[in-house]
């Protein structure tokens, strides 16, 4: 039998979701939890298979119930059902070791295939997690990259690309005094500490790019060709 324990604090959606996952064979709904704290004394006392876990509770915040319960249990398996669509939440969940996620606005049937996946020791998200935490990190790039200006922007470019101060001076008609000063804006804006984070920085957000070398056919042997 399979062991879930349901942790929300809402009682009539906390109800429904019950009464769907006990309604399964091979299911079986161990216990509810009220709140977070609540959550985490009841996954210590039952010993759930899984926790089917809200992110906005009393007490206890989901993402904090998450990380105590998995402190507890690394191995206990989560899956978040929740209306929160907060990247930095689910960054912090998954970090925490939460491996399935849900929204209260998906349908029964993806709540029970995310049970199901979870069941087999698989990770299962809705798309629109996906789409969350590329948001965030567009969102992120480009907060980050617009507070520099656009002469900035060019130094970047050029130093990402291996050029030497004296060398961007001469290319952009500019005292090396002045590239060093624009180095150091950068370095400071972006708290970057050495030129080689500045190039790691430069190619990581798209400034410079390196493309990757293929060897022709007659190269990608182990050498035994050139030995004859």
């Amino acid at each position: 039998m399979f062991r879930i324990l349901v942790a929300d604090d809402h009682p009539v959606f906390r109800l429904g979701v019950c009464s769907l996952l006990g309604s399964r064979e091979g299911w079986e709904v161990c216990g509810e939890a009220i709140d977070g704290r609540d959550a985490v004394e009841k996954c210590r006392l039952l010993k759930p298979d899984l926790v089917v876990l809200d992110i906005c509770m009393p007490k206890l915040n989901g993402v904090d119930a998450a990380k105590q319960i998995m402190r507890d249990n690394p191995a206990q398996r989560i899956l978040v059902l929740t209306d929160v669509q907060g990247e930095q939440v689910i960054q912090e969940c998954l970090e925490a070791g939460v491996r399935g996620w849900v929204f209260k606005s998906d349908g029964a049937n993806d709540l029970t295939t995310a049970v199901e996946e979870l069941q087999r020791h698989k990770c299962i998200f809705s798309s629109r997690v996906s789409e969350l935490i590329v948001e965030g990190y567009l969102q992120r790039r480009t907060a980050k990259a617009s507070r520099l200006s656009p002469r900035e922007c060019e130094i970047v470019q050029f130093l990402g690309g291996g050029k030497t101060t004296k060398e961007v001076a001469m290319i952009l008609n500019l005292a090396p005094g002045t590239v060093e000063t624009h180095r150091s804006n950068i370095m400071l804006k972006l708290n970057i500490h050495s030129i080689a984070e500045l190039v790691l920085y430069a190619v990581k957000n798209g400034f410079v790019y390196f493309p990757t070398i293929v060897l022709p056919s007659s190269h990608r042997g182990n050498g035994q060709a050139d030995a004859a």
